[in-house]
């Protein structure tokens, strides 16, 4: 006995965002009437992340732990179990594209090492004397973000080539800002870079983190930039065959609506 089985969605683009309905039928055509165990609907939304076939001896240890994230896995019911008669029938359904808890949905990607792909399946279930039937169908899910408001800082550091017993200083304005501001920061990152032939790891971590200002700072007004060093986090910027130590600074700007402002500075230290 042969039966087919696929979906339909109405829009023809297959572009839907967070909040919106999948609205389509599910098509199933035999030339005879067909029992069925049930059918069912599951939508999936994956990110699947590959490293480069030259990085995986170098990272065989992350490489085993790099797994997919899953953004949505939801599940309806189209048809309760029964039997489709012969010819074409069309089962109409209605999916809502939203998540569960905090997880955010990210737009479609094909890349070489990033994946994110988003897709319905239906499964129709059948005796054990008969094969399941399954049926994928791949939409694309785009994003829309909210507008940065509108804002003007600027400001200063004395230097970037640093001295490491000597403090980091420079001066900040705020001249104008369309959303209050919550806080300032300044972020003093360490980048660290490993590698050989093979390949090589990258990792930027976070060394303090200083509050240069709270609240929403009168507007006009200098704010002062000073941060020491710390002692032990801290060394002349190095670069070797194998290795490298670097530093940074970010500027934060964090606003009441939680929009963050970021400018990121790389720093030179050596010690005299």
């Amino acid at each position: 006995m042969s039966i087919t089985l696929d979906i339909r969605l109405k829009r023809a683009n297959k572009v839907y965002h967070e909040g919106e309905v999948l609205a389509g039928v599910v098509v199933l055509a035999s030339k005879e009437a067909v029992q069925h165990q049930g059918i069912s609907l599951t939508m999936e939304g994956v990110v699947n992340l590959q490293l480069s076939s030259k990085s995986v001896g170098v990272f065989e240890a992350f490489y085993n732990s790099v797994k997919p994230i899953q953004l949505i896995n939801s599940n309806i019911e189209v048809a309760k179990a029964g039997r489709i008669p012969g010819g074409k029938t069309e089962i109409p359904f209605e999916f809502p594209l939203s998540t569960k808890g905090n997880k955010v949905l990210y737009e479609t990607y094909h890349g070489v090492f990033v994946n994110i792909q988003y897709i319905l399946r239906c499964d129709m279930k059948r005796s054990l004397l008969a094969k399941d039937l399954s049926r994928t169908f791949e939409f694309m899910v785009h994003c829309q973000r909210s507008l940065l408001p509108r804002f003007q800082i600027r400001g200063h550091l004395n230097a970037t080539n640093c001295v490491i017993t000597e403090p980091l200083t420079g001066e900040l304005m705020v001249e104008n800002s369309q959303v209050a501001i919550k806080s300032i920061e300044l972020q003093l990152v360490r980048v660290e870079t490993c590698g050989c032939a093979e390949g090589y790891a990258r990792d930027a971590t976070e060394i303090q983190n200083i509050q240069i200002a709270e609240g929403d700072v009168c507007h006009g007004l200098s704010i002062p930039i000073y941060m020491v060093f710390p002692r032990l986090f801290t060394c002349p910027t190095l670069e070797t065959t194998n290795f490298k130590v670097e530093f940074e600074v970010n500027v934060v700007i964090v606003l009441h609506d939680d929009h963050l402002i970021t400018e990121n500075f790389p720093l030179k230290l050596c010690r005299v």
